[in-house]
């Protein structure tokens, strides 16, 4: 199975392959360790790429935010 690359900026991309591992886990009978380490280590990275995400996500949210009341402020 080749390798996905990972995509810093779609989180929808980076949550449907952590889905992705998550059933691959629960088909497994017997599981590779060395396969399953593998998944676990592509897991960590998505993950830690996605929190990264929602974070630029929360402060762009944020920007926004400050912009719409600094636009009501000066119509008041």
């Amino acid at each position: 199975m080749p390798k996905e690359k990972i995509d810093t900026k779609n989180l929808n991309n980076n949550l449907k392959q952590l889905s992705e591992i998550t059933r691959w886990f629960e088909n497994q009978e017997e599981v590779d360790v060395e396969e399953g380490l593998r998944k676990v280590k592509e897991a960590v990275s998505l993950i830690k790429i996605s929190k990264e995400r929602l974070k630029e996500i929360e402060n762009e949210f944020e920007e926004i935010k400050k912009e719409i009341e600094i636009e009501d402020e000066s119509k008041e």
